[in-house]
């Protein structure tokens, strides 16, 4: 059973960064996901499937691993990309359209 060890995605719904600061753990699934015929239900019988575990740091997360000697991956965060944007090209002359309400 290997681990992974992560960054969170920031929420696309909201425009806050709250829980992408911690290091996440998850397990990958040892089985995979089945339909129970009666309800239609998707289950697992993996039970470390449903575990999550934070750390503060990359290194607590990775000597947790090592202590507990689970396989890991650590999977880097990728820098968003950042575009600067000023109120005054609203009006600037090369927009295309335009702008009205």
């Amino acid at each position: 059973m290997t681990a992974r060890i992560f960054k969170p995605a920031k929420n696309a719904m909201q425009s806050g960064v709250a829980k992408t600061r911690e290091w996440q753990l998850d397990y990958e699934p040892e089985q995979p996901r089945a339909i129970e015929p009666l309800m239609g239900w998707t289950s697992s019988g993996d039970m470390k499937q449903q575990l999550t575990l934070r750390f503060d740091t990359k290194e607590d997360a990775v000597a947790y691993c090592e202590r507990e000697g689970i396989p890991y991956q650590v999977l880097e965060p990728k820098a968003p990309a950042r575009r600067q944007a000023a109120y005054a090209d609203n009006f600037a002359f090369r927009r295309g359209e335009p702008w009205t309400h």
